[in-house]
């Protein structure tokens, strides 16, 4: 015969094992919840905004480095125009003809168009007889490039020294 002492023990023990059961169940529910379940409206706007964030200060530097990247290529275009004059004047003996040979007019054009000015006064090249000049506007800073016949490559910050007008044929 069972005692009413071993019948509560035993309703308590099938009592604990029936809420270990239901608790199990409950926790069961929740993960599959939470696994059914997505990002909240705030998470996903908070990722959104550091991404926006970082793409800007990646957008930026990339400009940069584009634009150090043209400024490069216009001083290479012009330095290329340096050593196709002395070339020029070795074969003629004068620089007179040499800013609009076909060789200093295509790197001249090459400089504009790395600067993003294909048609505008960007670039300039000057002559006599025993000496040239060449500028070209860079694109990183408002600063010029010019070289010359004497050997001179340098940055000029004036715009003034360098532009359609400009009669210099010694790099200022």
């Amino acid at each position: 015969m069972i005692k009413f002492f071993e019948l509560k023990k035993f309703y308590r023990i099938s009592g604990i094992k029936n809420l270990i059961i239901i608790m199990e169940n409950k926790k069961l529910k929740n993960k599959k919840n939470r696994l059914l379940t997505g990002f909240t409206i705030i998470e996903l706007i908070v990722v959104i905004a550091i991404i926006a964030v970082l793409a800007a200060i990646v957008l930026v530097n990339v400009t940069q480095y584009i634009n150090k990247g043209k400024d490069a290529a216009i001083q290479g275009d012009l330095a290329s125009v340096m050593t196709n004059a002395a070339v020029f004047y070795d074969t003629t003996s004068t620089y007179t003809g040499n800013c609009a040979s076909t060789i200093a007019a295509a790197a001249l054009t090459a400089a504009k168009t790395a600067y993003g000015n294909s048609t505008g006064d960007t670039a300039d090249c000057n002559e006599t007889a025993t000496a040239w000049a060449a500028c070209s506007q860079l694109k990183n800073t408002d600063a010029y490039f010019c070289v010359d016949s004497t050997g001179t490559k340098k940055s000029t910050i004036t715009r003034a020294t360098c532009v359609a007008a400009w009669t210099a044929t010694v790099c200022p």
